[in-house]
């Protein structure tokens, strides 16, 4: 997944013009910023769900679950999961500071 953001001082060409013209839209599809930040929460949640089969899977000594499988996908979530609460605890202080603004 590539996170980089185009720079705003640069113009839109007619090919990202194009490709954004062409996105879907259809009805009930989460689009923009809150589709994105959704499947990002369903990602973390899958990840964390998966280390915790994983786990559960070493406990009960099966054979098919290596030990090092299970501790990069403990890894992965817990990543996720800081990277969420970081992304979470930005959110809260732009909304703290919008709040606090003089009108």
């Amino acid at each position: 997944m590539d996170l980089r953001i185009p720079s705003s001082t640069t113009p839109m060409t007619g090919a990202g013009m194009a490709r954004r013209a062409a996105m879907p839209q259809a009805e009930g599809n989460d689009v923009g910023f809150s589709g994105e930040l959704k499947g990002a929460l369903q990602s973390v949640s899958a990840a964390q769900n998966k280390s915790a089969n994983l786990q559960k899977e070493v406990q009960l000594e099966n054979p098919s679950v290596s030990l090092e499988e299970t501790m990069v996908a403990i890894q992965k979530a817990q990543i996720g999961f800081q990277a969420t609460l970081h992304v979470r605890n930005r959110m809260v202080q732009a909304y703290t500071d919008i709040m606090n603004m003089q009108v």
